[in-house]
Formats: structure tokens, sequence, C-alpha cells
């Protein structure tokens, strides 16, 4: 993907500024957020054993429910732990002939999931004895772990804490 040349990185980092000037409240007037906190992630995936071997097998997320999806006979809903009452669910719609999407307004990015420091080492050591490609730390960011899972959705762990983002923090 071709990256905008100079004037247009001037042009959008004023662009930035105006927006953040505009629209984040300093953090001593910036009123509570009315939600709690994602309950869950909802992702399609083309297999569940695959989908289970790599977020609980490969990247240690726990599952903790499997049941038929109630809004879709014979299809699959399960969920994985992501620690902090934080969920990632899945779906699988057999039958339906579903493809993968390539990247693209509307889709998601990536995930990224915060993990501490020592299971950051961890995972990372674990990704390399499987020969599983990752990004990140080779680009000087090394708080970061980019992977693509089974069905190319893209996943962030993170050694960073809640709410710390760029150095600093978002919420103090």
């Amino acid at each position: 993907m071709p990256e905008p040349d100079a004037a247009e990185q001037e042009r959008l980092a004023a662009r930035r500024n105006e927006l953040r000037d505009k629209h984040v409240a300093p953090i001593d007037s910036r009123p509570p957020s009315s939600g709690r906190g994602i309950h869950h992630a909802a992702l399609i995936c083309s297999d569940v054993v695959q989908t289970i071997d790599f977020y609980q097998g490969l990247l240690g997320f726990p599952l903790i429910e499997l049941v038929e999806n109630r809004d879709y006979p014979g299809s699959t809903h399960f969920f994985f732990d992501l620690g902090n009452n934080t969920l990632l669910g899945f779906f699988d719609f057999p039958g339906l002939g579903l493809e993968q999407l390539p990247e693209g307004i509307g889709g998601v990015q990536h995930l990224a999931i915060s993990v501490p420091p020592d299971v950051h080492a961890e995972l990372r050591k674990k990704l390399d004895d499987a020969g599983v490609a990752y990004d990140g730390p080779r680009r000087g960011i090394v708080e970061s772990i980019y992977l693509r899972d089974p069905d190319g959705i893209g996943v962030e762990l993170l050694s960073d804490e809640l709410m710390w983002f760029g150095g600093k923090w978002l919420n103090k």
C-alpha cells in the first residue's frame, strides 16, 4: 500500500491535531464513559478446532464456553477468557459458504490484547519455536507482537497495561 508523501503527511498531522483539540477533553473535565467495558467481541471463524488450537493452545486463552448459536441452528458459538472479565467470542456458520474478507473499511484491523510482560516474552518464544510469523519487535515496536490467526484476523499481543498508549496513560 503506498504511503502518503511528505506534504500529505503534514496535512494529515495538522488534521489530527485539529481533531484532538476539538474532541479530546482534558482528563479533569472528561465525562465518565457510559460503558462498563467490552463484554465480548464476536468474530467469525472457518474452523472451530483450528481456532481453539490457536487461541487456547498457542496463545493460552482458556476456552470457557461452547454452545450452539441461538440465531443460526447448527452454528457453534464459543468464548475465550482474555482476562479482566473480557471475552473473545467466535461463531462458525457451516453451510453458508462464507469467504475470507480482505482488510477494509468496516472490518477488524486487529485486536490488541494486553498480556503481562513475562507472558509476552513467553509467547514470543512459543511463536518462534512454532515458526509462527509475527511483526512488531523487528520494526522497533518491542511491546507489540502482531500476527494473524488461522482465518487472517489481526491479533496484537501487547505488553503494555490497559489504558497505557504511546508512552502515556490515557485515563490519568
